[in-house]
C-alpha cells in the first residue's frame, strides 16, 4: 500500500513538498486556505543551490522560459550610486553547476503547481487546516472545507502553512512570530515604462543607512522588481493588525507610503530616486520572524514535519526563503524514499537532523547581512572599503551556493 501524507499550505513550501514526495513514491494531498491561487508576492532570487534541485525535478526548461538570467549582482552605495563590487552570477553555471535566476514568485509557484498536478498531487483550495493530531500509526488533519469539518488521516503530515503557522503553535507551543523592525515596500514596473538609463537585466543592491533597495528583472526580463527594505516602526493601528498585513499585498495611502519611502531614502543618489519615482502601486510587507532554529525538534514532531517558513522564517537579506523551502522538500523526499509506515517517524527525524543546522545558519546569515546592508558610521566605511578591495570574493557564498544533498 502506498504511503500518504497530508500537507497544510499550498504556497511554495507546500507544493514543493507535495511534488518532491510524490516523485519519491508517496501520495500527497495539499490543503490551501485561500479560495483560489492568485498572483501574490513579487520577485524571488534562486541561487544555484536551488536551481540545481529544480533541474533534477525536470523543471529546467520551464524555468528558462519564465526566469531572467542576470549577469551580475551589483553592490552599490545608496548615497553616491557607486558600484562598490560586482558578483558575476552568470558564472554560477561554471562554478556551481547550475544557474542563478530571478523570477516572479507567482511564476515559480505556478511552475511547481503545474508539475505537482501533472505528477498526481491532490490540491484542495478553500480548505483550512485547524488542527493536527497523531497516533502511533497515523497523523490526522482537521480541515474546514466548504463549511464542513472533515478529518483526513495519512501516514505523515507536513506543516507548510507559513510564518503564522497555527500548526507550529500547536506542536511547539512557542507563541506567535514577532515584528523584526523591518518593513519591505515593493513595486513591479514594466521595463518599457522606464527611461533607458533605469532599465536593467542585473541585480542591484543599493545600501544606505538603516535601509537598502534591491532591484532585479523578472518575467523573462520584461519587468523590474523593486523592493525597499527599511528599518522602522509600525503605527498602533498597524501593530494591532499585524497578521492581516502578512498578505504580501497590504497597502497604505499613497501619501503615507511615499512619505515613508522618502524618509527611508533620505540622502539617496539621483538615479535611485528616479527609479523609485518611476514605480507606483507600492505594497508593504512588515517582516515578522523567529530566532534562528535551536534544534531538530523545530523540523519534526513524531509523524509531523515542519517545512519552509513554518519551521524557519527568514529575513530576505540572503534571498533564500523560497530556496530553503525547496531544499527542505528535496531533503524530505530523499528520506521518505522507500520508507514504511512503521519507520516513517524515524525518517522524519533523520530529515530534521539533516536540515536544521543549515537552515539556522542561513537564518543567522540573513540577519547579519541586514546589519551590513544598513550599516552606519565606521562600520559602513569599512564595509564599502572591503567591497572595493575584495569584490566578488567578499560577496560569494560557496557554502550556500555549492550545497548539494548528494
Amino acid at each position: 500500500m502506498t504511503n500518504s501524507l497530508v500537507i497544510a499550505g499550498g504556497g511554495i513550501a507546500g507544493i514543493a513538498a507535495g511534488l518532491a514526495t510524490v516523485r519519491a513514491g508517496w501520495q500527497a494531498t495539499v490543503f490551501e486556505r485561500a479560495p483560489e491561487f492568485s498572483e501574490v508576492g513579487a520577485g524571488v532570487q534562486l541561487g544555484p543551490n536551488v536551481t540545481r534541485i529544480l533541474q533534477a525535478w525536470g523543471l529546467g526548461d520551464a524555468l528558462k522560459r519564465m526566469a531572467a538570467f542576470p549577469s551580475g549582482l551589483h553592490a552599490r552605495s545608496m548615497t553616491t550610486g557607486e558600484v562598490l563590487a560586482v558578483l558575476p552570477v552568470k558564472d554560477a553555471i561554471t562554478t556551481y553547476g547550475a544557474p542563478y535566476v530571478t523570477l516572479h514568485r507567482a511564476d515559480l509557484h505556478g511552475l511547481l503547481l503545474q508539475a505537482a498536478a501533472r505528477d498526481g498531487v491532490q490540491v484542495h483550495s478553500d480548505a483550512v487546516v485547524n488542527k493536527v493530531s497523531q497516533s502511533a500509526d497515523e497523523a490526522v488533519f482537521d480541515v474546514m472545507q466548504h463549511g464542513q469539518l472533515q478529518h483526513h488521516a495519512a501516514t505523515l503530515a507536513v506543516a507548510a502553512d507559513g510564518v503564522w503557522s497555527p500548526l507550529r503553535q500547536q506542536l511547539l507551543g512557542d507563541g506567535l512570530p514577532t515584528f523584526t523592525g523591518h518593513i519591505a515596500y515593493r513595486a513591479l514596473v514594466a521595463q518599457t515604462n522606464l527611461p533607458a538609463h533605469l532599465r536593467s537585466q542585473d541585480v542591484s543592491v543599493w545600501m544606505g543607512s538603516q535601509a537598502h533597495v534591491v532591484s532585479y528583472p523578472v518575467r523573462g526580463g520584461d519587468y523590474l522588481n523593486v523592493v525597499c527594505l527599511a528599518e522602522g516602526r509600525l503605527l498602533d493601528d498597524d501593530a494591532k493588525g499585524l497578521q492581516a498585513l502578512q498578505t504580501w499585498n497590504a497597502q497604505k495611502s499613497e501619501a503615507q507610503t511615499l512619505a515613508e519611502l522618502h524618509h527611508a531614502l533620505r540622502g539617496a543618489c539621483a538615479p535611485l530616486k528616479d527609479l523609485m519615482a518611476a514605480c507606483n502601486d507600492w505594497r508593504l510587507w512588515p517582516l515578522c520572524g523567529r530566532p534562528a532554529m535551536q534544534g531538530a525538534h523545530e523540523h519534526a514532531q513524531g509523524r509531523v514535519a515542519l517545512v519552509g517558513d513554518a519551521a524557519h522564517p527568514m529575513l530576505p537579506y540572503l534571498a533564500q526563503g523560497a530556496g530553503m523551502a525547496i531544499e527542505d522538500a528535496d531533503e524530505l523526499a530523499a528520506h521518505l524514499l522507500g520508507a514504511t509506515s512503521a519507520n516513517a517517524p524515524e525518517r522524519l527525524q533523520q530529515f530534521a537532523d539533516a536540515r536544521w543546522l543549515r537552515n539556522a545558519r542561513v537564518q543567522a546569515r540573513a540577519v547579519r547581512n541586514g546589519r551590513i546592508f544598513h550599516a552606519t558610521g565606521p562600520v559602513r566605511v569599512g564595509r564599502d572599503m572591503g567591497l572595493r578591495l575584495m569584490g566578488a570574493r567578499l560577496m560569494d557564498v560557496p557554502w550556500l551556493y555549492g550545497y548539494s544533498r548528494t
